[in-house]
């Protein structure tokens, strides 16, 4: 058991720094909205992860991945909430100030959002598929409770490393308050992360 979990919290440590939509989203949000935005996202999207840790745990992940129609219904809804978003950024003005919310949504507002992104990735839900199984320590025991023990740990060192993350995007951001030209480039960076997120998607 021992063996398994600290494996699977090497894999979950390594899998959370490396370059992916998620962290990423965090460190955009960090850089634009400052240290309590990415924190509120990061909140929201791994508070998204119970949800889907509890579709793996009962089975529905399975029957998801396996149909194809349903699958791709719930990616083209993820990539067009994502694009939607992005048109919202795209509306808002062009000359904002750092540490002002771009997207205008609150602290709670972010969270809410970091939920619905994480809960419109079906892609979230294959990877769970794929990577929790394997570090099941005994097949014989409550498989159920063995896969929350994982999504428990999976969520702390993702919310630990996010995070982190969070926290020095949100300082560099303070070099940078009241720069013009770096709060343009940063609102089209938003831009940029939440259409390349929907693409991520969309793509088999």
């Amino acid at each position: 058991m021992l063996e398994s979990l600290i494996s699977f919290s090497i894999a979950t440590i390594l899998l959370a720094f490396s370059p992916g939509p998620d962290n990423l989203y965090v460190i955009t949000q960090s850089l634009v909205n400052g240290t309590k935005s990415g924190i509120a996202t990061t909140l929201g999207l791994v508070t998204g992860c119970i949800v889907h840790t509890t579709l793996l745990a009962f089975g529905v992940s399975a029957i998801i991945s396996a149909s194809y129609v349903l699958f791709y219904i719930f990616k083209v809804i993820g990539a067009f909430y994502l694009l939607y978003l992005a048109y919202q950024v795209f509306k808002s003005e062009t000359t904002l100030k750092l540490n002002t919310t771009i997207t205008k949504k609150s602290p709670f507002g972010l969270f809410k959002q970091g939920i619905l992104m994480n809960l419109m990735n079906p892609k979230i839900l294959i990877f769970f598929l794929a990577f929790f199984p394997g570090f099941l320590w005994d097949k014989t025991e409550n498989i159920i409770l063995q896969l929350y023990i994982l999504g428990i740990i999976f969520m702390l060192i993702s919310f630990t490393v996010f995070s982190f993350l969070a926290f020095l995007a949100g300082y560099i951001s303070l070099s940078l308050t009241k720069n013009q030209a770096v709060s343009s480039f940063l609102k089209w960076l938003q831009i940029i992360v939440f259409v390349g997120i929907a693409i991520f998607i969309l793509i088999p």
